[in-house]
This record gives C-alpha cells, sequence and structure tokens, in this order.
C-alpha cells in the first residue's frame, strides 16, 4: 500500500458531502490524522489525477458512546474537504 493510500483512508459520503460536490465541486475524506494540508494535497492529485485549489482541514472530536453500562469514547478523526479546478472531477466518487 502506498504512502498516498495511507494519507487518504477513505471518501466522507453523506447527503452533505454530495450537495457539496454537485455545487461546489469540493469533495470530503477521512485523512490521517498527522496529515498536513500539503501532503493532502499531494496525495489526491497523485491518486485521482485531478487538480487541487484548495485543501480545508479539521479534526472531529470524538462522541460519548454507551453499550449498556459501560461508557467510552469514539477516537477523534481528521476531515478534508478539497476543492478541485474548473472542470475537474473524481470518477465513481459517491455512485452506489
Amino acid at each position: 500500500m502506498s504512502k498516498y493510500h495511507q494519507i487518504i483512508r477513505y471518501p466522507s459520503i453523506t447527503e452533505k458531502n454530495t450537495i457539496l460536490k454537485e455545487n461546489q465541486n469540493r469533495y470530503v475524506f477521512e485523512v490521517m490524522r498527522t496529515a498536513t494540508k500539503p501532503q493532502i494535497r499531494k496525495a489526491v492529485e497523485n491518486l485521482f489525477g485531478v487538480k487541487v485549489v484548495d485543501v480545508n482541514t479539521m479534526v472531529v472530536k470524538g462522541k460519548k458512546k454507551r453499550m449498556g453500562r459501560f461508557s467510552g469514547y469514539r477516537s477523534d478523526w481528521k476531515k478534508a474537504i478539497v476543492k478541485l479546478g474548473e472542470g475537474q472531477t473524481i470518477a465513481k466518487f459517491g455512485e452506489v
């Protein structure tokens, strides 16, 4: 597995993210917690063969969850919103 596959874990496909993709040409990925914006840009460009215009990142805090009488927290994770150049798309993204 290449280092780019380690940086980008998987795409985040939700209703809100699908609207972002269709209207603003932005794609959302779950990425490695220690990944930087230049690393994410390079990984998307090399994996999908597109030109990245902008990268925004945020750390999503884990929620508190209970399983019977036991409680714990989900892990924190990092989300990257990637804007592609005009006319650029990622094939098969979010298609079922």
